[in-house]
């Protein structure tokens, strides 16, 4: 075994485990995609090129957009970008409701000009 092939099984690895974690199933998808295409070079390098292209075309081709269709039917990337704007909104919120209330105190603070 060389280094390449070693340096790629420890690729897969990390892939399986971090997809494993992986709490955005967006990114679980890509970490996927990616775990299909080192394998597919796997395949190339232990000279089965007919599994190498199986691989690629079925596994980080057909089988990923076949996730992405399903995520897009059950409008799970839309709830995620929706909540990352929702976040968004509320820490906008949040730093005006601050900045109020410090020009509030700002105001009590100032001496009344008579």
């Amino acid at each position: 075994m060389t280094i390449f092939q070693s340096i790629l099984l420890g690729f897969l690895v990390v892939c399986a485990i971090s997809v494993s974690f992986s709490r955005n199933l967006l990114n679980s998808i890509l970490i996927y995609m990616s775990y299909s295409l080192i394998m597919s070079i796997l395949w190339v390098c232990l000279e089965s090129p007919d599994l190498a292209i199986t691989e690629a075309a079925v596994g980080a081709g057909v089988t990923s957009i076949l996730f992405f269709a399903t995520l897009k039917k059950i409008q799970a990337i839309r709830i995620e970008s929706e909540k990352a704007e929702t976040t968004a909104a509320k820490n906008n919120d949040a730093a005006a409701q601050e900045k109020q209330e410090s020009e509030a105190k700002d105001r009590k603070a100032e001496p009344a000009h008579e």
